[in-house]
């Protein structure tokens, strides 16, 4: 990775945003506590492997289980290890209820975050008119910190890339956004964006969908092994062929060893972070889930390990 150019304590632009960003996964205690200090030191060991930037409070880092309380914790630890270290990182302040995300974005701005992670309302889901509405409110409590909105899959309401610029056009301070990606009609209507915003993709389809034109992941295969996934997005920028090759692998692990968790056992994409992050072994996360989220029982980590070992040994620590 390259020298870094500015200090964390600036807000990135689009065009600064890029790269293989790994995401905080929370170490519970056995009575379902934060551990505060094994999440500082995973801090530290994202940072020690060089990872374009971090972020907290995604899905895997089970914002949806987490009192104001944690999340605080949470936010002052991530910010005061990672301007220590000018180590870009965003703040996820998303929440089910639009006024608790203000007012976490009125909390946080003052830790300089690099962007601020956020979701649309969706109980019901918004139109477009209440998201940029919605977008308007939360870029005027932003302090000038540019805003990325994490639309996933499972979002009541699953944007288009037509939607994408009506926000985008009416909010300038939305500088990114985390997607799901698409087909090859999707990247195609995707272009006018790729030039005004961070768009970023599942980190399984990242070496494909850069040659696309995306410009990174919060990535799920960082779980697996952060240096591993920084390492193939280094390799992106000067051997695409062999990158490829890797995500054809990454591809196949996926599909045959974490998706069956979720599609046929009934566990949340959290749990498979969770597990993906305990087979790499690079951290102290915990197996466990938060209550009433199922953990995927640990028994099934050597087992996983060794496949990874064979199919995958770039992601075995």
């Amino acid at each position: 990775m390259g020298e870094r150019k500015r200090n964390t304590v600036s807000p990135l632009a689009p065009h600064e945003i890029r790269g293989n960003w790994a995401t905080l996964i929370c170490p519970w205690n056995g009575d379902d506590s934060l551990d505060s200090h094994r999440l500082a030191a995973e801090i530290d060991a994202l940072i020690g492997f060089g990872v374009d930037g971090i972020y907290s409070n995604g899905t895997a880092g089970e914002f949806h289980t987490q009192s104001e309380t944690e999340f605080d914790l949470i936010s002052g630890i991530l910010a005061t290890r990672c301007n220590a270290a000018a180590m870009p990182f965003q703040i996820g302040v998303s929440h089910p209820v639009a006024h608790t995300m203000l007012a976490r974005v009125n909390r946080i701005v003052a830790l300089a975050p690099s962007a601020i992670q956020i979701i649309l309302p969706d109980w019901f889901p918004v139109t477009n008119a209440e998201g940029i509405d919605f977008l308007r409110r939360m870029a005027d409590a932003s302090d000038g910190i540019g805003l990325v909105l994490y639309n996933p899959p499972h979002a009541k309401r699953r944007l288009t890339p037509g939607d994408l610029t009506i926000l985008a056009d009416a909010v300038p301070e939305l500088v990114g956004v985390k997607v799901p990606g698409g087909d090859h009609a999707w990247y195609e209507e995707m272009q006018p964006l790729f030039r005004r915003l961070s768009v970023f993709i599942p980190g399984h389809t990242l070496a494909s969908g850069f040659v696309k034109g995306a410009h990174g992941a919060y990535s799920n295969v960082a779980c697996l092994h952060p240096g591993a996934a920084q390492r193939w997005w280094n390799r992106m920028q000067n051997d695409l062929t062999g990158a490829i090759e890797l995500e054809s692998r990454i591809r196949r692990f996926m599909e045959d060893h974490i998706v069956p968790f979720i599609r046929d056992r009934g566990y949340c994409n959290a749990a498979c972070d969770r597990l993906m992050a305990n087979i790499g072994g690079w951290a102290d996360v915990g197996p466990g889930m938060r209550w009433p989220y199922r953990s995927i029982p640990g028994s099934e980590i050597p087992r996983l390990r060794e496949i990874v070992r064979e199919l995958l040994p770039e992601f075995i620590a």
